[in-house]
């Protein structure tokens, strides 16, 4: 059984939910997976030497077309791993690449995208509760934009973040604190949702409610201690805030909503 906690939310309703996208959204494997995949292929221009040596650097599975645990692009972005990725294709023009990168993924994400659950559902309901939603994403903002918009569900996001918005990547608040501010609110009247550390620090850092989902590469473990709630995927939203909004005073155990 999960561990007590009292949520005081000081007689405030919820104002808005800040969402993840890779992991939370999406499926990154299934997404990201062979997307990356193509990605490699594209930018080795055919030497297999070049191949071998991004998976290597990118701990990724050529075979699987999947990311081992130790990736740095399961919550990183291009920021944080393009000089990774240059130095493995002998490349120092990292602003170049990363231009490369996110043309790329523009085209290859799309013909993969797997979203979890159902998020338009999903935000719809939210919005129904009086809820503003939001997407922050270390992705960048002008592929959060593409895949918002594949996913159905570009008219219910009041806000969308990627790390070159200018609001700083996660693990730092910047993201979070945009949104609160966007809204008039204070930020802990803002839950953070995501399945990473780099998504629930952020949202800690921020002083906002932090409800980790278990959709994503890391485990239940790892991601608890983090945590205000535990959920399965996003289909779990929705009854949590619920709960949450109609006693601002929550005592309950975790578990109960994993």
């Amino acid at each position: 059984m999960g561990m007590e906690r009292d949520l005081s939310l000081d007689g405030r309703k919820l104002a808005g939910v800040l969402l993840d996208k890779d992991g939370t959204l999406i499926d990154f494997q299934e997404t990201w997976g062979p997307a990356v995949h193509a990605m490699i292929v594209a930018l080795a221009k055919g030497d297999s030497a070049l191949v071998a040596a991004q998976a290597e650097a990118l701990h990724f599975s050529l075979e699987r077309k999947r990311f081992l645990p130790t990736s740095p692009i399961v919550a990183g972005s291009t920021a944080d791993y393009g000089g990774t990725w240059g130095a493995a294709l002998g490349r120092q023009d990292i602003d170049a690449l990363r231009a490369e990168i996110d043309a790329i993924s523009a085209v290859e994400s799309l013909k993969s995208l797997a979203p979890i659950d159902e998020p338009l559902a999903v935000f719809a309901a939210l919005r129904a509760m009086g809820l503003k939603v939001g997407v922050a994403t270390n992705d960048s903002e002008q592929s959060a934009l593409r895949q918002i918009k594949a996913l159905g569900v570009e008219d219910v996001v009041d806000f969308v973040a990627g790390y070159n918005s200018g609001h700083g990547g996660k693990p730092e608040p910047g993201m979070v604190l945009a949104f609160a501010k966007l809204l008039d609110v204070d930020p802990s009247e803002i839950a953070m949702v995501g399945d990473s550390l780099h998504d629930l620090d952020a949202g800690r850092a921020a002083g906002a409610l932090t409800i980790a989902v278990l959709s994503g590469p890391a485990s239940r473990e790892d991601l608890e201690p983090h945590a205000d709630f535990v959920i399965a995927h996003i289909g779990d939203l929705p009854a949590l805030l619920g709960r949450i909004m109609a006693d601002p005073v929550v005592e309950t155990d975790r578990c109960n909503f994993c």
